[in-house]
């Protein structure tokens, strides 16, 4: 096992060097000049060039990545030109909520996917299964931005249950059933397209299990019912599902970008869609590469607990 998991965290240090050089990349190959994005008016030739010299764009591409990459060796993520302080200290601000909001909603997806897919597959082809379909389908399809602004037209404006925007109130708030209250509508939005895949991978992959000689064998021995399912066929299947988990995690961080930008909730994806818009470089690079480091860290964690599970993925 401790083999296992060495070589897990090995293998992790390619993957994070593959994603420094492709977000060093696709932004430094962006058509426009930075340095004239981030003066506006003030952009006169002279500004340009001594813009371009602090920020290194002067350089060739392959001396621009070597200096990021060993200045991120060395903690020092780079200087908002626009937020006019570090980028660490910006992205480390915002990322705390975007880990709430997108581990409340892997969490609520999870729950309710592993739930639901059970419970579909038990109750295969009967009104619970159809049911569940019929609701999955729909999660699936439908857009989330979509489903976001129904919910805050539906329960924020009509109904008045949830606040439409923000992480707490603004006339003094700031407790844990204040964070809750305004967290619950964004993260349900969020979960809606996981919890639908989650649930359908693991109804495919109970049944499968259901189908194996040991469950035949479980029932024959007089086992009830519940301790088959619970017991012996869900933690079969949970580890054919864990996975597919940690793989939606990544949508989970991809869709916190737009649900963010329609709660107003001042995360990563909040700030990398103002970071875009004003081209302020080093703070899209440095979120970027924070969410999708995050995103290996969870799927390396995902990999360790199928391992624990089974550990016959180990050999």
């Amino acid at each position: 096992m401790w083999i296992y998991l060495l070589k897990r965290l090995l293998s992790v240090i390619p993957v994070l060097i593959g994603l420094s050089l492709i977000v060093f990349l696709i932004l430094a190959l962006i058509p426009g000049n930075p340095a004239q994005a981030l003066l506006g008016a003030w952009a006169t030739p002279e500004n340009v060039a001594r813009i371009n010299q602090e920020l290194g764009l002067d350089k060739p591409l392959y001396q621009q990545y070597f200096i990021w990459i060993g200045n991120l060796l060395h903690g020092d993520f780079g200087r908002s030109y626009v937020l006019h302080r570090p980028v660490i200290d910006e992205v480390l601000d915002r990322l705390g909520a975007t880990l709430i909001l997108g581990g409340t909603a892997l969490l609520i997806s999870s729950v309710l996917g592993l739930l639901a897919g059970v419970i579909s597959a038990v109750r295969q082809f009967g009104w619970a299964d159809r049911t569940i379909t019929l609701l999955v389908l729909l999660g699936i399809s439908l857009p989330s931005f979509w489903i976001g602004l129904l919910m805050i037209m539906v329960f924020a404006v009509q109904l008045q249950w949830f606040p439409a925007s923000g992480m707490y109130a603004i006339w003094g708030g700031g407790g844990l059933l204040d964070l809750l209250h305004h967290l619950a509508m964004p993260a349900i939005t969020l979960a809606l397209v996981a919890t639908g895949v989650i649930a359908r991978l693991t109804r495919t992959a109970m049944l499968e299990v259901l189908r194996q000689d040991y469950i035949r064998t479980a029932r024959a021995k007089g086992l009830s019912e519940r301790k088959v399912i619970w017991r012996h066929a869900f933690r079969a299947a949970l580890v054919a599902v864990i996975p597919v988990i940690g793989i939606q995690a990544g949508f989970v961080m991809g869709g916190a970008v737009y649900i963010e930008t329609v709660f107003q909730w001042p995360g990563l994806g909040a700030m990398l869609v103002k970071a875009v818009a004003t081209r302020d470089l080093l703070l899209v690079q440095g979120g970027v590469l924070v969410a999708a480091a995050a995103y290996v860290l969870i799927n390396l964690c995902a990999d360790i607990l199928q391992s624990l599970l089974d550990p016959r993925l180990t050999s």
